[in-house]
């Protein structure tokens, strides 16, 4: 494994900063059953959608979510399954002890 540079830290540290927060964890584990819409994600999340697509756009931002249009609808989803794999560690850790 390479040496982690000072931009190599700054990303992941990032990352952990858009993790942290829980609305954007909730987004997050209700997009691993797949492709959703801003209205299916504000129900879900229980909040406006304008505060839904806030976050969205954080997470899209940095890579965690990625967009597509269908017509005149966007469908957010995971970008990839690696931050699934970091989330699910990091449960696994907390609640271990």
């Amino acid at each position: 494994m390479r040496e982690k540079t000072q931009k190599d830290i700054e990303k992941v540290s990032q990352l952990y900063k858009v993790l942290s927060d829980p609305t954007r964890l909730k987004i997050l584990f209700f997009l691993k059953t797949g492709e959703k819409n801003v209205t299916s994600i504000s129900q879900e999340v229980d909040m406006e959608q304008s505060a839904v697509s806030h976050q969205l756009k954080l997470l899209r931002d940095n890579r965690v979510v990625k967009s597509r249009r269908e017509g005149k609808t966007m469908l957010y989803s995971l970008d990839d399954h690696h931050v699934l794999d970091i989330l699910d560690q990091t449960f696994e850790h907390v609640q271990h002890h």
